[in-house]
């Protein structure tokens, strides 16, 4: 006999995908924590070349978009606070079109996690209007475009001295 109630328990794919291996699992900030992951990821990724990075950004954002509407079904929760690999898109599309110095990567974390949090419109909108796993991840990915813009500003116009 099968049931329409939520299994409470993802496959692994989805689960290692959705909670950015793990760091969603983490009690207590689990954004904070997938954007922390999303640091030393998208240093990595800068050494690839400027094209790597976004196709990855890219990657990641489908197949988190996948992952987290597979893990929301699952457990029956919509935007279950243990999925964070939106924070892992939205952060690598923070820092996606400036040098990713560590001041940048510093800035990008700070920046993004406060676009995340308040949710500017029309962030806020996306958040509460769009559905499914594409909805979980573009209201991050919102945020990112609007830590892109200040972040690229910031490093363009070179409104702070470069630490290193």
């Amino acid at each position: 006999m099968e049931t329409n109630l939520p299994s409470r328990r993802p496959p692994w794919p989805a689960l290692l995908c959705a909670t950015a291996l793990g760091a969603g699992l983490i009690p207590g900030a689990p954004g904070t924590y997938g954007t922390l992951l999303a640091v030393p990821l998208a240093w990595g990724l800068d050494r690839l070349g400027q094209a790597t990075f976004l196709v990855a950004t890219v990657v990641v954002a489908a197949f988190g978009s996948w992952a987290a509407d597979v893990y929301c079904r699952a457990t029956g929760k919509h935007d279950n606070q243990q999925i964070v690999i939106d924070e892992v898109a939205g952060y690598l599309l923070t820092v996606a079109f400036v040098p990713r110095s560590g001041l940048n990567l510093a800035l990008g974390f700070v920046l993004f996690r406060l676009f995340d949090i308040w949710k500017p419109p029309p962030v806020r909108w996306v958040d509460q209007q769009v559905g499914g796993g594409w909805g979980v991840v573009a209201d991050d990915l919102a945020a990112g475009v609007y830590g892109a813009a200040v972040l690229w500003a910031i490093d363009h116009f070179q409104l702070l001295v470069r630490f290193v």
